[in-house]
């Protein structure tokens, strides 16, 4: 399996071939992907592949959270001349985008922004890292977006937990205040910012999304939803964060991973929407790809377990007070996106069914 990934990653960055080169001669629209053998990411990826005809190139440094083996899978069995159309370039962007750098990414229209760490306990332990990568590494890749002769869009990928937890009945809309409660949002909501700085400053034309708990095929296995799946699966008790008491689970709007690329590639054919009328004198507009309903993690859990005919070993755990900087309910109000004509097409259970059947089918991502 790394052997045929070490192929493909070869494969993808030969774009300098003179066939490669001729096909540049041609005005076809290229889109960056950041962090694009990442989990969500390489779902965009997937959809930018087969929905539209752009040259695709991916900025990946490789960590434990990027894994080409995504982009393997998604690839395997794309035809050779829609293949060619995607590109792995490897860079850190806790450094600049260097001058060679910006030679292997070639002529950029849009640029999507989605690298970046992401796991909230690990922000806790080792905060620097969070700012270093989450906010030096969005100013750098702003800095080199800047330089762009043809940059159409540069859309930046942020999380519900900026507004920190929400209250019964309150769903964030996109301009409420924020109340960053750990490392990682609060070096979220400073890319924001940086964001916004950028568009103010140099006119680009930036937009912000928030999503929250994104699940789907190929999603690391110590994530909730693969490690219910497992769990259920062989047996295991699954233990469900919930109130001190213990008597009320945390809850989510959960989203699948193509839901929220289909919402990224709505926001890039977005024409003609006067964005000045919806906020006022605020620049840089901000969009929520929220999942279709709420649901707490033990109803989740049960959804997961009815999927593979099982019942549910499980206990109610405070997490909350033994892991500070998680909150027990997030919530983000989808109405804007609905208003503009976007929302999810497919229900949670049946999104729920379908990445358990193939999670199951494709093990080896639990391992």
């Amino acid at each position: 399996q790394q052997e045929k990934s070490l192929q493909l990653f070869t494969n993808m960055i030969e774009y300098q071939s003179g066939e490669k080169l001729s096909r540049k001669n041609i005005m076809t629209k290229k889109v960056l992907v950041t962090g694009g053998a990442g989990f969500i990411a390489h779902h965009v990826v997937e959809k930018l592949l087969n929905e539209t005809d752009w040259d695709i190139v991916t900025l990946d440094r490789l960590d434990f959270s990027g894994n080409l083996n995504r982009l393997a899978d998604v690839l395997k069995d794309v035809p050779a001349e829609k293949k060619k159309r995607v590109q792995v370039v490897f860079h850190d962007l806790k450094s600049e985008v260097n001058p060679m750098i910006q030679t292997l990414l070639g002529d950029v229209n849009i640029v999507l922004h989605l690298a970046a760490g992401s796991h909230v306990d690990r922000s806790i332990e080792f905060p620097m890292e969070f700012i270093m990568d989450n906010v030096i590494g969005t100013a750098n890749i702003l800095q080199y977006a800047r330089t762009l002769k043809n940059l159409e869009r540069f859309i930046y990928f942020s999380t519900d937990e900026v507004f920190g937890p929400a209250p019964k009945g309150v769903n964030y809309k996109e301009r409420d205040r924020y109340n960053s409660t750990n490392p990682y949002s609060a070096s979220k909501a400073a890319g924001e910012e940086i964001c916004v700085a950028f568009e103010n400053t140099y006119g680009m034309p930036i937009y912000i999304t928030h999503t929250m708990n994104v699940f789907g095929e190929r999603q690391h296995p110590e994530k909730f939803i693969p490690l219910v799946i497992r769990k259920v699966r062989d047996g295991d008790k699954v233990m469900i964060h919930s109130n001190k008491e213990r008597t009320e689970a945390g809850s989510r709007h959960y989203i699948h991973a193509k839901d929220v690329a289909d919402g990224l590639l709505f926001l890039l054919n977005l024409k003609d929407v006067n964005f000045e009328r919806d906020y006022g004198d605020a620049k840089c507009p901000k969009f929520n790809l929220v999942g279709p309903e709420e649901v707490n993690n033990l109803e989740l859990a049960k959804l997961i377990a009815e999927a593979q005919n099982k019942e549910l070993n499980y206990e109610l755990v405070d997490f909350h007070s033994s892991r500070p900087g998680h909150d027990l309910r997030y919530a983000l109000s989808g109405d804007y996106m609905e208003s503009l004509g976007w929302k999810p097409k497919i229900s949670l259970r049946e999104r729920i069914k379908e990445v358990v059947s193939w999670t199951l089918e494709n093990d080896r991502w639990l391992k």
